[in-house]
């Protein structure tokens, strides 16, 4: 029996009519297992920052120094997997599920040579990482035991999180929200064993979090290839070496995401260096400020995966009035949820710091940047949600640039005058302005319409 979230995406790719109500019930119907997903990953984050610091603040220093490296080698593999899953979507919107499989076999085979050479990479270069983001010579050991584990374990979690993210593109939000739940579960029991059982403190965590990504992903692939309706490849035939023309469609779509991973994860790492010099206190509140702010933004990636596969799907079925909507139909909820934890985030902010730390100075100093960062969520929501749509029309290059310029020139330019003057307080200052800009920036992109320039189809609705 099928149900109401297949029902409706079944009249989107049929070209049937959706009432405002139905396109509303469709975007939640795909958002709530998104959102859920993302708090789980959230509360994976949250479970190894509290695990850590009450370690110590040099301890839970060591995981924030090389942060910024584990999200730019993320960075990359991720716009690997959305070059596919875009592709995914499309197909699945056109009703072509025969393409669709071909794209989950070779978007996983390349996933996962991608992943594994970028952990070779990680590995090497784990020694003397920590060195050059300028740590203290405490955190030395454990930070580069930290990376080079978390390296190890990235080309088995990139795959899974590959097949979770071409199953979103089918429409299916539900299995891959219960792998990211069931992950988390994984890694509150394995954190446990490793950090305090086995006494492998930081590196603990790591290898912790290593194994919870490896069963989870290991269940994600089995599930796409053989239980999924759209993607199942079970029974089928079909070349795991990815081809020429599948390559340069996925690539046209990862190019400017690989340039917008240097841009914004570099950025990153630039303000790892700006902050690093501050101390541990600074770099330990500044690491928990920014997992505790997660939970406010969960919502806005939780719907810009909506927005792709919505986009997507309505575009691949060459319905461009449905995509407009749809893309101001996930950018509304974002801004409107996102709104109203922040004002949760302001209100609770020690108490949200207090989870992570025992450190005084530490709790203090990270409730006090995050009430600063509660006021930019309401456009920072516009800006997650407006990238998810763009990517849906297969068009990645302008949000790229407009990231290059609010990251760069705004961020880093404040964060430059502000933090040696204000410290850790600067940085979040900076950071604000910064979000709010941008936001502010990408809703007039998605107003001007200009985000589906590519797409020459009916205005059929």
């Amino acid at each position: 029996m099928s149900s109401s979230k297949d029902i409706l995406l079944g009249r989107l790719r049929g070209g049937e009519s959706l009432s405002g109500g139905q396109q509303v019930k469709l975007t939640l119907l795909l958002a709530v297992p998104a959102i859920l997903a993302q708090l789980s990953s959230v509360l994976m984050q949250y479970i190894d920052s509290a695990m850590v610091g009450r370690l110590g603040s040099n301890q839970a220093a060591s995981i924030g120094l090389v942060a910024s490296c584990t999200w730019l080698f993320n960075g990359f593999a991720m716009a690997v997997m959305t070059g596919f899953s875009v592709q995914v979507a499309h197909a699945c919107g056109a009703k072509n599920f025969d393409k669709a499989r071909s794209l989950l076999r070779q978007g996983l085979t390349a996933v996962l040579l991608f992943s594994a050479f970028l952990g070779l990479a990680g590995i090497g270069i784990s020694g003397p990482l920590p060195l050059w983001l300028g740590g203290s010579e405490a955190i030395h050991s454990d930070a580069s035991g930290y990376f080079s584990i978390y390296a190890l374990f990235l080309p088995i979690s990139m795959t899974g999180y590959a097949a979770a993210a071409m199953l979103q593109a089918s429409g299916n939000m539900k299995v891959p929200s219960i792998i990211y739940i069931c992950m988390c579960a994984f890694d509150v029991v394995f954190n446990y064993i490793f950090i305090y059982v086995l006494d492998l403190g930081v590196r603990g965590a790591a290898w912790g979090t290593g194994v919870a990504e490896t069963l989870s992903s290991a269940f994600a692939v089995w599930y796409a290839c053989t239980r999924s309706r759209e993607l199942r490849i079970t029974g089928t035939r079909g070349s795991f070496i990815p081809s020429r023309t599948v390559l340069g469609a996925a690539f046209r779509i990862t190019g400017p995401l690989w340039i917008q991973n240097v841009v914004m994860r570099g950025a990153y790492v630039i303000s790892t260096l700006i902050v690093a010099p501050l101390g541990p206190v600074s770099i330990a509140a500044n690491a928990f400020a920014i997992t505790a702010e997660s939970f406010c933004y969960m919502p806005g990636f939780g719907l810009e995966e909506a927005s792709t596969t919505l986009v997507g799907q309505s575009l691949g079925a060459g319905r461009t009035s449905l995509a407009k909507r749809f893309a101001w139909i996930t950018i509304g909820m974002a801004m409107a949820l996102m709104s109203v934890l922040a004002v949760a985030m302001y209100a609770f902010a020690p108490q949200m710091m207090g989870i992570m730390s025992t450190d005084p100075d530490v709790v203090s100093l990270g409730a006090r940047v995050l009430r600063i960062e509660a006021f930019a969520e309401i456009f920072y929501a516009a800006a997650i949600v407006g990238v998810g749509v763009c990517a849906g029309a297969g068009n990645t290059t302008t949000p790229t640039v407009l990231n290059l310029a609010t990251m760069w020139v705004v961020r880093i330019g404040l964060a430059l005058i502000l933090t040696p003057r204000m410290g850790l307080v600067g940085y979040w200052i900076a950071m604000c302005i910064e979000l709010s800009l941008r936001g502010i920036l990408f809703l007039l992109y998605v107003r001007s319409g200009h985000w589906l320039k590519r797409w020459q189809v009916s205005e059929s609705t």
